[in-house]
């Protein structure tokens, strides 16, 4: 899990106090309600109840998928992550842009919306999640992180940033995949979100690997919005509740990060041109032309560009 929701004391921070620690302005009393169909009680706690189960399902047989080759443990990650959605009761749409085969070695970068996000990554695009180093501790997903070789990164001290920017991009370079929610912390869908935060994007940029854009779209996004002190246990029951569910995923085309391929003009900092030019992929605003004039960059992909093709359904 990437933990990157704000919690409990650091919803009261004034956003914009601290660029490694924003603060949505979503709440669950405003945001995160439904207003569609709903399942009866019973129908949803077996649904409750299957959903946890294959949870549980992917901490027990995590240590020893670890031992596997590569190429099988991503395949059952992937089905593992599939299975996570579709047993809460929610239909997922992936779409995956013609010529943007997937590789190794890559920042993938999302929205941020839900829980539900990270399981609808990884059934696409498997890979180590970065999460803030409490996400160990919680019970049971702290050790499901954990065997999934989460990068743990300490996001209360800002001295610890350029450690952690290091670490991605070792990451990186060892051809790892690395998935990212650089919004810092859950937004209820209704809006654009927030901005990308831009030092993950300077491990990119360090290892010259490209960036992946994610976008994610729920069809009630009030029902899965998972914000502010929203306790986990309300939001599943309200996920399992809401009848009719559907999330959209479309894989985008990646950016090109290395050194020689996204250097400022200006001489400035490139991972804030990186960060806008992939907020814009992912909320599907056309920004070519202003990426390129910050970033002298000229493979910046236009939202046309990153239209999705065929589907494929879970």
């Amino acid at each position: 899990m990437t933990g990157s929701r704000t919690a409990g004391t650091s919803a009261s921070r004034p956003a914009g106090v601290s660029a490694w620690l924003p603060v949505a302005p979503c709440t669950p009393q405003a945001c995160a309600r439904h207003t569609g169909a709903v399942r009866s009680p019973l129908p949803a706690l077996l649904r409750l109840l299957v959903g946890c189960a294959w949870t549980l399902l992917g901490v027990a047989c995590a240590l020893p998928v670890r031992l596997l080759p590569a190429p099988a443990r991503g395949w059952l990650v992937r089905r593992w992550a599939r299975g996570v959605p579709r047993t809460f009761g929610v239909r997922v749409t992936v779409r995956v842009h013609p010529y943007a085969p997937g590789s190794a070695g890559e920042l993938v970068v999302a929205n941020h919306i839900s829980w539900l996000d990270i399981p609808l990554v990884a059934s696409v695009l498997p890979g180590r999640m970065l999460a803030k180093s409490e996400v160990g501790r919680w019970p049971l997903l702290g050790r499901l992180a954990g065997l999934g070789s989460t990068l743990f990164i300490d996001r209360d001290r800002l001295r610890a940033l350029p450690g952690a920017v290091d670490t991605v991009a070792a990451a990186l370079r060892a051809g790892s995949r690395v998935v990212a929610f650089p919004e810092g912390s859950t937004w209820c869908g209704r809006g654009s979100g927030g901005v990308f935060r831009p030092a993950v994007f300077q491990a990119a940029i360090d290892a010259e690997v490209s960036v992946r854009p994610v976008r994610i779209t729920y069809g009630t996004a009030g029902a899965v919005a998972f914000v502010g002190d929203d306790p986990l246990a309300a939001s599943l029951w309200r996920v399992v509740r809401a009848a009719g569910l559907t999330a959209e995923v479309d894989v985008l085309a990646p950016i090109p990060a290395g050194a020689r391929a996204f250097v400022p003009a200006s001489g400035g900092p490139g991972r804030r041109a990186l960060a806008r030019a992939a907020r814009a992929a992912v909320v599907g605003t056309d920004l070519t032309a202003t990426a390129r004039a910050a970033a002298d960059q000229t493979a910046v992909a236009s939202d046309r560009a990153n239209r999705p093709a065929a589907s494929v359904h879970h």
